[in-house]
């Protein structure tokens, strides 16, 4: 059998028409372009270029950013938050910002009723006298400043803490003096019980929680400090007044309390530091 084959003007007329063809379905197309709709232009492996619809509402949502970065932004503390008002007409040793954590050590001391029955008797005593105080809403004893602490601070200052105070023993301090402080701004009024037993072994574990203050380039304690239990407080400098005017009788109560001379015994078998609503214990051994 004879095999026809076709010239090479013939192949040539052949592909010109099919590529003809093509370029012409390509420009037909029968989707127009809307406000809604964009077009891509893309080209194939034989020449020919293609329209592709890109919709918009298709691209992938971006991912929120990070708690942390929007914080560094964040508008200042809602005024409100500083309304004396609020907290028992308190005023603020330092204003308050996201992130900045109050922090203090301190030796805690659990009341028993004796003791509960004793701040009642005293607080008939001042008020007998037009003054008005309020009880401490806890007992301790404050072995540092206030000082504030940024959140990621927390973690390493405890650390340092719990090594300093590692190797303290136990003690057992005695309170029997009654006293009357302010703070440094002289904005609240504090009546106490003074420290008389157990200054001095006092005085050892302040050295240490200085050196984490120092550490982290904060306050250190009161360089003469009275140690002392709070017992009550009032708004701003009344210390005169009950110095002048309550102090005698208050000493007198404490001394003739219906069970003898009352001592406050305080067993110091573990300190905390309380940073913000976070308490941190450290047991003494």
């Amino acid at each position: 059998m004879l095999v026809s084959y076709s010239s090479s003007s013939e192949e040539d007329e052949e592909n010109e028409g099919r590529d003809k063809r093509k370029h012409k379905r390509c420009k037909n197309d029968d989707s127009p372009p809307t406000s809604k709709k964009l077009r891509c232009v893309t080209a194939t492996q034989d020449g020919c270029t293609q329209m592709a619809a890109f919709h918009p509402t298709q691209a992938k949502p971006r991912l929120p950013l990070p708690g942390c970065v929007l914080e560094m932004f964040s508008e200042p503390e809602d005024p409100s938050t500083e309304d004396s008002s609020l907290h028992g007409g308190r005023v603020r040793s330092f204003q308050h910002e996201r992130g900045n954590w109050a922090t203090y050590v301190y030796l805690p001391y659990a009341p028993d009723e004796g003791f509960l029955d004793l701040v009642g008797e005293m607080m008939q005593v001042v008020s007998a006298r037009g003054l008005s105080l309020t009880w401490a809403e806890e007992f301790h004893v404050s072995l540092s400043q206030t000082v504030v602490l940024r959140h990621h601070w927390i973690q390493p200052f405890v650390l340092s803490l719990r090594k300093g105070l590692a190797s303290y023993p136990r003690m057992v301090c005695l309170a029997e003096k009654m006293n009357v402080y302010t703070n440094e701004q002289k904005t609240r009024t504090f009546l106490g019980v003074e420290v008389t037993t157990g200054h001095a072994q006092l005085l050892e574990v302040v050295r240490a929680v200085d050196q984490t203050m120092e550490e982290f380039s904060l306050s250190t304690f009161y360089k003469n400090p009275s140690f002392h239990v709070s017992l009550a407080w009032s708004v701003g400098d009344c210390a005169d007044q009950l110095r002048s005017q309550c102090l005698q009788e208050l000493q007198a109560t404490l001394d003739s309390h219906e069970e003898g001379s009352f001592l406050l015994r305080l067993a110091c078998e573990e300190l905390r530091c309380k940073s913000g609503n976070k308490v941190f214990t450290f047991p003494l051994h």
